[in-house]
């Protein structure tokens, strides 16, 4: 088989796991116990290396693209909807994807590392012996809390963007505060900021499956751990970004 062959055969099978991974955790959600502990834990373990980095990339991120809008309006002479720029950005586009990279690069891969070093320590195995399903008990907890969290943090940074953007308008581009509120439903609406939890929610769920699936697959000692952290970080930015630009473009034809 030429090389060609040798790495679509892999990466097929690399997809079939995945989904195979995806299926045994929906079986493992609908199973009890429910792992409530563990969702807790888990939940409070990816929003701790999830949150500083979140506004560490929402202000900056959402500042200067609202500050370029503002920028561009008050070129037109319409300051006073600089807030409906402010809202169309933030909710539609800028909170989904900064959610993306956040989920993607700190939760997504501190999941992979946990169960990939439980996997060669061999915990995983042992759990298996004692007649305890990884998939329930380790996987479930993680990918629910993984969805929770990135609702959480797309909520974040649209309140963060939104207050960055109210700030550079009002007091340093001269904006009526009264306008720059009243203006935000003209372009954005309820709708918009249910699609965009939908995509953080979507987000959330594909990267903790990700993360979920290398890291049980991990071997080869801690070499093989951080091939498959590094892994997360590809597989999920590739897979999030597709689902971004799949979920906008249904929501815009259905508008």
């Amino acid at each position: 088989m030429s090389a060609t062959g040798t790495a679509a055969s892999g990466a097929t099978r690399q997809v079939g796991s995945f989904y195979a991974t995806a299926l045994d955790a929906l079986r493992g959600l609908f199973r009890r116990p429910f792992q409530f502990r563990e969702f807790v834990e888990q939940a409070w373990f990816v929003a701790s290396v999830s949150i500083v980095p979140t506004l560490l990339m929402a202000i900056p991120f959402c500042v200067i693209v609202v500050f370029q809008i503002n920028l561009l309006l008050t070129e037109i002479g319409a300051v006073d909807f600089s807030g409906a720029g402010a809202g169309l950005a933030v909710v539609r586009e800028i909170g989904p994807v900064v959610t993306v990279l956040v989920v993607a690069g700190a939760g997504a891969t501190a999941i992979c590392a946990d169960l990939g070093s439980r996997k060669i320590r061999e915990e995983l195995d042992a759990m298996e012996v004692l007649g305890i399903d990884p998939i329930q008990r380790l996987v479930v907890p993680r990918v629910i809390a993984s969805t929770v969290v990135a609702l959480f943090l797309n909520g974040l940074v649209t309140t963060v963007g939104l207050v960055g953007g109210y700030a550079f308008a009002v007091f340093l581009q001269g904006a009526t505060p009264g306008q720059f509120v009243t203006s935000i439903p003209i372009l954005t609406s309820f709708s918009d900021l249910i699609v965009s939890e939908l995509k953080a929610a979507v987000f959330g769920l594909l990267a903790g499956l990700v993360a979920c699936h290398l890291g049980l697959r991990a071997k080869g000692g801690p070499k093989g751990v951080g091939d498959a952290v590094n892994q997360t970080v590809v597989f999920s930015f590739v897979l999030l970004f597709l689902a971004n630009s799949i979920i906008t473009t249904i929501s815009l034809q259905l508008k």
